[in-house]
């Protein structure tokens, strides 16, 4: 776990640098993701639940608003899909 801290921490702090001030910055709100852990021991499913793209967000929000950007987590639903110049979707079939 204190590697993924330190991970975490890294990122968020070199997101933050590489983008600078009055930057937006989007993530996917996956509060509902989850994963299925039965075939994990049980001393281990709780810490396979917890998120560390979680604590990301957490970490990059406080980084991003001590240099006046801003966070925000918009619905994952169709995002790969979306062009992030143009902003066409284009419909695949997932096989």
């Amino acid at each position: 776990m204190r590697k993924i801290f330190h991970v975490n921490h890294w990122l968020a702090k070199t997101l933050v640098a590489v983008y600078g001030s009055h930057t937006l910055v989007v993530l996917e709100d996956l509060t509902n993701v989850t994963f299925n852990t039965d075939d994990l021991p049980k001393s281990l499913r709780n810490s396979h639940r917890s998120w560390s793209f979680f604590q990301l967000g957490l970490f990059l929000t406080y980084k991003a608003q001590a240099i006046q950007s801003i966070v925000v987590k918009v619905n994952p639903a169709f995002t790969s899909q979306r062009c992030p110049k143009c902003g066409l979707v284009e419909w695949r079939q997932v096989s």
